[in-house]
């Protein structure tokens, strides 16, 4: 990890620097203007220890889940049956990379070296992918639309629970990257040539939605920072466990409208 004189940029390793400090990379950007109010409330949470362990195992997660997007949506554009899918599929790539980039940034501002942050949670994640392998490009997209989907509605909705500039930034890089319309127009036309695809990926779709929820609920039982975002403690009261219990609801019924769209039984 590389820092510039008195900045708090994070730059990735292999990324260039050119002459008076200039970063050669279109994916590091600059801190974005905040308002007075909202950084002294970040200071004043992030002074909360407990607080603060959580947000950190936060962004280390969806940092290694932005970076496993990257490899992933790559490996799919190698083998997306036409050009313009391989342009498509690069360009979200492309866009996973730049979400990687503002939380590894964050991170580093917050003296976290974000390789860190993410190796509590690189077990899981991989055994999460291995254990959904999808055997073809269409179960590939079903992974895409359904996985990506319920991922960003489960941090936006631990976002609830976080300091104004935290939460800014988790929903900034759980914004859809062009996931969606790609593959509900790829899939849609696809059943629309060969109906019998419809059977197949509502399965693999019910298969997949489980395996998400249960990695979800694993990652908040395993990592104490993560639960306390949630349920929270004495100095910040979170959700309940009816409350918990309602989230999950929320996460399914927004699944199952996922895949009504794609005309799939969820």
């Amino acid at each position: 990890m590389i820092r510039g004189p008195r900045s708090h940029v994070w730059i990735h390793p292999f990324v260039g620097v050119g002459a008076g400090g200039r970063v050669d990379s279109p994916f590091v950007t600059e801190p974005t203007n905040t308002s007075h109010a909202d950084s002294t409330a970040e200071v004043d949470a992030l002074a909360d220890a407990n607080y603060r362990e959580g947000v950190i195992d936060l962004l280390g997660v969806l940092a290694y889940n932005e970076l496993v997007a990257f490899e992933r949506l790559a490996a799919d554009a190698s083998s997306a049956p036409t050009l313009s899918d391989k342009s498509a599929l690069a360009l979200m790539a492309s866009a996973e990379i730049r979400h990687f980039t503002l939380l590894a940034e964050r991170l580093a501002e917050l003296g976290v070296d974000p390789a860190d942050a993410m190796a509590p949670f690189v077990d899981a994640i991989e055994e999460f992918h291995t254990q959904t392998a999808p055997s073809d490009w269409y179960e590939s997209l079903i992974k895409v639309y359904v996985g990506d989907g319920i991922a960003s509605d489960f941090y936006r909705e631990i976002a609830h629970q976080l300091d104004p500039l935290t939460r800014d930034l988790v929903l900034d890089v759980c914004s859809d990257t062009g996931h969606s319309n790609f593959a509900v127009a790829t899939i849609l036309a696809a059943i629309e040539r060969d109906p019998r695809l419809s059977g197949r990926l509502a399965l693999w779709g019910r298969r997949f939605v489980g395996e998400a929820i249960s990695q979800a609920q694993r990652v908040i039982a395993e990592r104490d920072g993560l639960s306390r975002l949630l349920i929270g403690d004495a100095q910040r009261p979170g959700m309940d466990f009816g409350d918990l219990g309602e989230m999950f609801t929320r996460l399914t019924v927004a699944h199952t409208q996922r895949m009504h769209i794609l005309g799939l039984q969820a």
